[in-house]
């Protein structure tokens, strides 16, 4: 999907993961937490897999599994195709310039996906201080 190679680019040009969500193929929120130990995960090749207790993922209010090991393993169970119509873009920084880096990385992303496909957006940067992001 042309949006999945713009954010591979960008993430690449940064040095910075970026994950990309179908948002219609979430149930319900997606939290980024510890894993219990009972979610399930779908890797793009393979049989279904659950998380080991303690491993940061990104699911879903039906513990299914969108990203493992931060955004480094995205689940075929979110992933971007001709028919998705909202995505959620995620990228992460846990370095000492992850507050410049990460803002300077929105901001490229937006200004390329606005001048291909121009789309309603809403953006945020999250933190221990400002955890949550409710959509519009």
């Amino acid at each position: 999907h042309p949006l999945v190679d713009l954010c591979n680019a960008v993430s690449l040009a940064f040095a910075l993961p970026v994950a990309v969500f179908d948002l219609d193929k979430i149930d319900g929120y997606l939290e980024v937490r510890y894993a219990a130990g009972a979610e399930t995960y779908l890797p793009f090749g393979g049989e279904p897999e659950t998380p080991p207790r303690g491993e940061v993922i990104f699911a879903d209010g039906a513990s299914q599994v969108h990203a493992r090991r931060w955004t480094f393993r995205q689940s075929r169970y979110s992933a971007v195709s001709a028919g998705t119509r909202r995505a959620l873009i995620v990228s992460e920084g846990m370095h000492d310039t992850a507050p410049e880096d990460v803002p300077a990385l929105v901001e490229a992303l937006a200004e390329e996906i606005t001048a291909v496909w121009r789309p309603p957006r809403q953006q945020a940067i999250l933190s221990a201080l400002s955890p949550r992001l409710e959509f519009s």
